[in-house]
Formats: structure tokens, sequence, C-alpha cells
């Protein structure tokens, strides 16, 4: 198996929509936009792009026009984990035969597995799937951890490119301890301190609108200009805080249309359309940027 060394800023997409399917051309646009805003690689299908709510042959679409759109130019990091191992298994596959270079494999929600289940639901992901693996520590949205031992257990096996972490920063250090495995930060705000500790870049969900802002902090952690990046994050923090106000994607989809990149902030049930209040923030958090 090939196993793509990544690094930087990746965007975890939005997944626009017109009428009750896909926005291809807007996707397609959106690609565009963060490869020009130097965007290291792009993550199709996760969190941020609805997944839990995308059929299977959309999300297949969403990977086949990402893929397309970005003709080799960048990584596609395709988002194929669920609940479900023999699924999540046949969504890489098919991600695999769309064109992507990895999946990101997210722990299984609702029915939280033992330990020795998450380790054999990401083996099978990456061993029958037949793709690497980002792997995706999101206890907010899961209700269970990815212990650092299985991290590195898993690790061990092959196949794992990284780790999206979005909890503590504390673990950073453990799992930098544990294994080499590369860390990225899943949480905007997190960048700056898990990249002064050793991540080596971030999936970010604020660089669906700012880009080129977001890769310019990622650059300068990486080159250990850490006032560079400080002073970005800072400027950048009063996003970073608005865009989760709402449960993401609400309000990043509300701020790309207001820039007018997506002509629609439609998400579907049960997420909704960016409320007013939280619409008028990021107004004025767009304006002064």
């Amino acid at each position: 198996m090939s196993t793509p060394t990544i690094t930087g800023c990746g965007t975890a997409l939005i997944t626009p929509f017109k009428g009750s399917g896909i926005d291809r051309v807007a996707l397609a646009a959106l690609v565009e936009t963060q490869i020009a805003g130097g965007v290291d690689f792009l993550v199709p299908c996760g969190t941020t792009g609805e997944s839990p709510t995308l059929t299977d042959p959309e999300r297949v679409q969403v990977i086949e026009t990402v893929v397309e759109a970005a003709n080799g130019r960048v990584p596609i990091v395709a988002g194929t984990g669920t609940n479900d191992t023999p699924h999540s298994i046949a969504m890489t596959k098919a991600a695999k035969a769309a064109g992507a270079d990895a999946c990101l494999a997210v722990s299984p929600y609702y029915n939280k597995p033992t330990q020795e289940g998450l380790y054999r639901h990401f083996r099978a992901m990456i061993d029958e799937g037949g793709l690497p693996a980002m792997l995706y520590h999101i206890r907010g949205r899961t209700g269970i951890d990815i212990d650092v031992a299985t991290v590195a257990r898993t690790a061990a096996a092959g196949g794992v490119i990284g780790l999206k972490e979005t909890e503590t920063v504390d673990r950073i250090t453990d799992l930098r301890a544990a294994c080499d495995v590369p860390l990225f930060s899943g949480d905007d705000g997190l960048t700056w301190p898990m990249m002064a500790l050793g991540a080596v870049g971030v999936v970010s969900v604020a660089s669906n609108v700012v880009p080129a802002e977001v890769s310019a902090l990622v650059d300068a952690a990486t080159a250990k200009d850490m006032d560079t990046a400080l002073a970005l994050h800072e400027r950048l923090a009063p996003l970073f805080e608005t865009i989760f106000l709402e449960p993401n994607p609400q309000p990043i989809k509300a701020a790309l249309q207001m820039r007018g990149v997506i002509e629609s902030c439609a998400c579907r049930l049960p997420m909704v359309e960016c409320g007013d209040a939280v619409r008028a923030r990021l107004t004025a958090v767009l304006d002064s940027l």
C-alpha cells in the first residue's frame, strides 16, 4: 500500500447543496479557491461535509468531484468512516476507486466500542478497504476516546498517515512519546499550540473561507517562526471562535455564502441554516479581516 506523506494545512470541505442534490459546480470552484490559497491537502466528506446525511452515492459523487477538480495538485483524504465496520470498508473501497489518496477514519459513534473494537475497526478499514488512514479523534461527537495506546498499536501495523486530534493539547505530548504518527489539529483554535508542541498541521474548517490566512499560520509554525504564527492565530481567533458558535458546518456555510463563494448555505436536517445573531457576528468578524 502506498502511504503518502501529508503535512500542512488541509481543508475539511463543506458540501454545497443545490435543491435536493450536490452542487458539483460550487464544490469544484471551492476546490480551486483552496488550492489557490495554498492549502496542502483536501478532506471531503468529513464532519464539515455533513457526511452523516449524505447517501453513499452522494459521498462518492463528492469525492469524485474533488478528485477531478484537484487534478493531482494536492492529496485527497476522503472521509469514509461510519459506526458500521463493513459499511466503512465499502466506502473506503469506493473512495479508492474514485481516486482518493487516503481515508479519514473517525472513531465509531453511538455504539461506543472498546479499544479492541476500535483497533479492529481501523485495521479493517486500512487492510480491507485498501487505503491508508488518518485516524480522527473527536470525543465530543462520538462519545468515545481513541486511547494513545490504541493509536500507537494501530500505527505499528502500518498504513496510518496521521491522527486528527480535536480534544486536548496535553495529548500531543503523550502521543509523540508513544509513537511517530504525524499529528494534526482538528480544531482551528488549537492549531498554534498543538504545532508548538510538535503537530505537523491542521484539518481546518476556517480555511474554507480564509485558506491563504490559515495556510500562512501553518507555514509559519512549520518554519518555527512561532511569533509570526502567534500573530496570525491572534488575528484569526475571532473567526475561529465564531464559526463554532453553532454546530459545524452551519456558521462556515453562512460565511461562505456571505463572501459569495457558495450560492446557498443550506444544510441537511437535522442541521439548519445559521441563525441571525451568529450571522451578524460573522459579518463583523469577516469585515474586520
